[in-house]
């Protein structure tokens, strides 16, 4: 009996040791991969920056005449064209000046009827003196009097003439800052601004006063900051767009006009506080089109220069590429083969962005790159409560 418990007790340690034996020698699973099929799609190369929308042409209307401001004929955002009366000033002392220009006037044309009477009496006398000379009836004394009593009239008339000529250049001006009084639209446009208000004294001695801005809101410019790093690469001509922060995704489109030659002001920039390694920005300009008036002054602008694209292409996340020491457009790839097996590939690629690249060689649509590996296998060891 004592014999059957030992055989019975050596068999179950026997399997027992069998089955853990079994447990620990099974061979792990195969490594399964993490990919992403290759697709085509379009891909541009750009240069982000931030900008403000403004309008391409506008002008700033000022107040020529000084006086009160009795009456603004607009509002903003009303719609006026060229030539239209947008504001008047008080004309009282405008007027005034004018009645009194007038007055000299006909007060020294007054004066010159009776100077030309005078003048022509002085004129026939100094001809009769001078006769009565000839026959030494009068006297040289008494005809010299009397010709210089003859020149003497005609320089007055001159005089008075030379008064006259002035005074009616002086009515010219007051008649224009009379008309300075009604201000008048120089363009067509929208009003943007009003800087001014109704009774206001306005002071045009010194500087001339703005009252409004009048835009033309049809066409806007997008004035960007660019990094100077990022300046190289731009050129006159080439593509850019942008979105606002309203309208979702839609892209307004242009091609850029210019880069300004000086770099753009900011407040900080001359002051002894000012880090010398802080970036500089310089203002490049784009114009688009405004046909539908959703872009207003002074709008945010996330701008793209569009440095390099690419049409339906072959394209590649360019995390899962490695990079040749020797070639900087060659890059390895590797790809999930027949079988499951992963295959190495040599890549050539064109236009890339941090995010993707365009595959020119190497690889195709529908191929499935490998961007990772998944261990499968419990890493977790066996344990064994007694």
């Amino acid at each position: 009996m004592k014999g059957r418990w030992e055989a019975f007790l050596l068999v179950l340690l026997l399997a027992g040791s069998v089955g853990i034996a079994a447990t620990r020698i099974e061979p792990r699973a195969a490594p399964a991969f993490a990919t992403v099929a290759i697709v085509r799609g379009d891909l541009e190369e750009t240069i982000s920056a931030f900008g403000k929308i403004r309008p391409r042409d506008y002008v700033d209307v000022g107040a020529q005449a000084s006086g009160q401001l009795v009456r603004l004929h607009v509002r903003e955002g009303d719609r006026v064209a060229a030539g239209d009366l947008v504001a008047e000033i008080d004309p009282a002392t405008q007027m005034a000046q004018v009645a009194a220009d007038r007055a000299e006037i006909a007060e020294l044309r007054a004066e010159l009827r009776g100077l030309d009477v005078r003048a022509e009496h002085a004129a026939r006398l100094a001809e009769r003196t001078a006769a009565l000379a000839l026959k030494n009836v009068a006297s040289r004394q008494s005809n010299d009097a009397a010709q210089m009593e003859a020149a003497a009239a005609a320089a007055q008339i001159d005089a008075v003439h030379a008064r006259i000529t002035r005074t009616e250049a002086t009515l010219t001006a007051h008649e224009a800052e009379l008309a300075h009084t009604r201000i008048h639209a120089p363009m067509g446009g929208t009003v943007v601004s009003i800087d001014v208000r109704e009774g206001q004294t306005l002071i045009a001695t010194y500087e001339t006063p703005r009252l409004m801005r009048i835009a033309d809101l049809s066409e806007m410019t997008v004035w960007t900051e660019v990094a100077e790093a990022d300046v190289p690469r731009l050129s006159p001509g080439m593509p850019v767009w942008f979105t606002t922060l309203g309208h979702g995704e839609r892209r307004w489109k242009g091609r850029l006009r210019q880069i300004l030659p000086a770099p753009s002001r900011r407040e900080d920039a001359d002051t002894p506080a000012s880090p010398s390694n802080a970036v500089v920005f310089y203002v490049a300009l784009f114009d688009v089109g405004n046909g539908d008036g959703l872009l207003l002054p002074e709008m945010s602008a996330q701008v793209r220069f569009v440095t390099a694209s690419a049409d339906d292409v072959v394209l590649a996340p360019t995390t899962a590429l490695t990079p040749h020491a020797d070639d900087g457009a060659l890059f390895t790839a590797r790809i999930l083969g027949a079988g499951g097996k992963p295959e190495a590939r040599t890549v050539r690629l064109g236009v890339r962005t941090r995010f993707q690249a365009e595959i020119v060689a190497g690889l195709a649509a529908g191929e499935h790159l490998i961007t990772g590996e998944i261990d499968t296998a419990d890493a977790s060891p066996i344990r064994f409560v007694p």
